[in-house]
């Protein structure tokens, strides 16, 4: 069997009908959406008894709004700034009512997680509270005109940084590592097997869990809206996106990429050159280990 026919039937065996997913067909994303894709696939794997809090951004807006909505699933919209916080309300309230099994989800993108939001994500990874944020990480402001964010990589030209940004990109999962948090795992939307394991494994734990996705924007990163998954995977493969995963503050990779070759970082977006990065040795500087990581590339 060919991998594009592997990798068709291991989709087929994830995705059930459309009338049992948590978010429904006929959303108003954009076409190639890697957040859409993100999200489909975290809800088909966690299954329907979750509640999920998104602040202002892409997903917020893509689900609907009024009486008009693609969510099959409990969905409460926040403030930009506390998703964490309003999620950890949330499992409060359920766990003082004696609801178990329900799993509390928070979904925020770069800025809800790592700028805007990284108060609250913090407190509640410091708390403990139970609750597992997932970052769609599409590395620029996408749902407000492409500007950069913290998680932008170096080199990376996006609205407000048009010669190419000169900051590093903000490491969230060794953040929260930090924290000492019993789950952290990085993930891509091109490996929905890796996902969905990963998110079912931190699903089964309470406290506070994180896993970072990498959700490609097409329209931010100036690529076809076809290839999203292909700028997922390739990543990924050119070590540029390491995936691993962390329990109880031991480290494992789930899958290694080759090592990149030094290419240049891309001018078009955050990811128009998926083995780029600044220098050489980007698949070095983003190794598995929390001690071994840098500061360039798209990785984690």
């Amino acid at each position: 069997m060919s991998r594009r026919a592997d990798v068709g039937v291991r989709l087929r065996e994830l995705m059930p009908p459309a009338a049992d997913e948590g978010f429904s067909p006929g959303h108003r994303a954009c076409p190639g959406c890697g957040a859409t894709i993100a999200l489909r696939q975290a809800l088909l794997a966690l299954g329907p008894r979750v509640i999920v809090v998104v602040p202002a951004s892409c997903v917020a807006s893509i689900g609907g709004w009024d009486d008009v909505t693609a969510w099959r699933v409990p969905f409460y919209h926040t403030l930009f700034p506390c998703a964490a916080a309003a999620a950890a309300g949330i499992a409060a309230g359920l766990a003082a009512r004696g609801r178990r099994g329900v799993t509390v989800v928070s979904w925020a993108g770069d800025a809800g997680s790592g700028d805007i939001g990284l108060q609250a994500l913090s407190g509640a990874a410091g708390r403990g509270d139970d609750v597992l944020h997932v970052c769609y990480d599409n590395e620029a402001c996408m749902n407000t005109g492409g500007q950069a964010s913290g998680l932008t990589r170096p080199g990376a030209s996006t609205s407000t940084t048009p010669a190419g940004k000169a900051t590093a990109k903000k490491d969230l999962p060794r953040i929260m590592l930090a924290h000492g948090v019993p789950y952290v795992a990085t993930a891509s939307i091109a490996y929905p097997d890796d996902f969905a394991g990963k998110l079912r494994r931190a699903a089964s734990r309470s406290g506070f869990r994180y896993v970072q996705v990498l959700a490609p924007c097409p329209l931010g990163s100036g690529y076809e809206p076809y290839r999203t998954v292909e700028m997922a995977r390739r990543a990924v493969e050119e070590g540029v996106w390491p995936l691993w995963e962390a329990e109880e503050g031991r480290v494992r990779p789930t899958r290694r990429g080759r090592a990149t070759q030094g290419k240049p970082a891309g001018r078009r977006g955050p990811l128009s050159a998926p083995g780029g990065g600044r220098g050489s040795g980007v698949a070095r500087e983003q190794g598995v280990h929390p001690g071994d990581g840098g500061r360039d590339g798209a990785g984690t």
